[in-house]
């Protein structure tokens, strides 16, 4: 039986083109290339959502918060052997005033809550893939979200691999640093070109075969 891999992110997981704003075609999106990487022994569920935070309330879009999502979602779709988990990049905005460590903590509390829930419902635990999000782009405050995102984010955008290493560790997840594979359009600062996308699912791939050979 095909083994189950749930990718649950943002605009970068949903596949959000910074040229016009479209959705990339599935074949482009890293969840789609990670599928065709490992083939048909793996089914792959995309969960990607633009603007998606960790556990905050967007002021005017509260229904991107990953926390209240995560349960549905993870009970549509259980049970799970792998769960790739990359957010952390919109907690950066500034309505947040979210440092990188309590970003990180955010994300500490979603795996938190997929291992509760699953023990709730007598579900096998997936192994959890926590991605530390790719950096914020150097010219985001001159871009078409600069009235979202200060320069400030850039520099807490680059601490995130630090704290998330850090919760790999102690939650027992696999990590991977997408800042070392990947970064985003210089169009806007925030979101995945076609390489990048490609960038992401060779290296999940590779860490996925590389666990599954242990």
């Amino acid at each position: 039986m095909a083994k189950t891999i749930l990718c649950y992110g943002d605009s970068n997981t949903y596949g959000y083109n910074p040229v016009d704003g479209s959705r990339y075609p599935l074949e482009i999106r890293w969840p789609g290339r990670l599928q065709d990487l490992l083939g048909g022994e793996y089914r792959i569920i995309e969960e990607g959502c633009n603007g998606r935070t960790t556990i905050y309330d967007d002021p005017l879009e509260g229904w991107k918060n990953g926390l209240t999502y995560l349960r549905p979602c993870l009970n549509s779709h259980k049970p799970l052997d792998y769960m790739i988990m990359m957010l952390g990049s919109n907690d950066l905005k500034s309505s947040f005033q979210a440092s990188a460590q309590e970003i990180a903590a955010g994300a500490e509390r979603l795996v938190e809550e997929v291992y509760s829930f699953m023990q709730e419902k007598d579900c096998p635990v997936p192994q959890i893939i926590l991605v530390s999000p790719p950096e914020i782009g150097t010219e985001i405050a001159n871009g078409p979200f600069g009235a979202c995102f200060s320069e400030e984010a850039i520099h807490r955008s680059r601490e995130f691999p630090k704290y998330y290493q850090q919760i790999a560790g102690r939650q027992n997840c696999m990590y991977l640093d997408a800042a070392e594979y990947i970064k985003p359009s210089a169009v806007d600062s925030l979101h995945l070109e076609p390489e990048a996308h490609a960038a992401l699912a060779a290296a999940l791939a590779k860490l996925i075969r590389q666990r599954e050979a242990e």
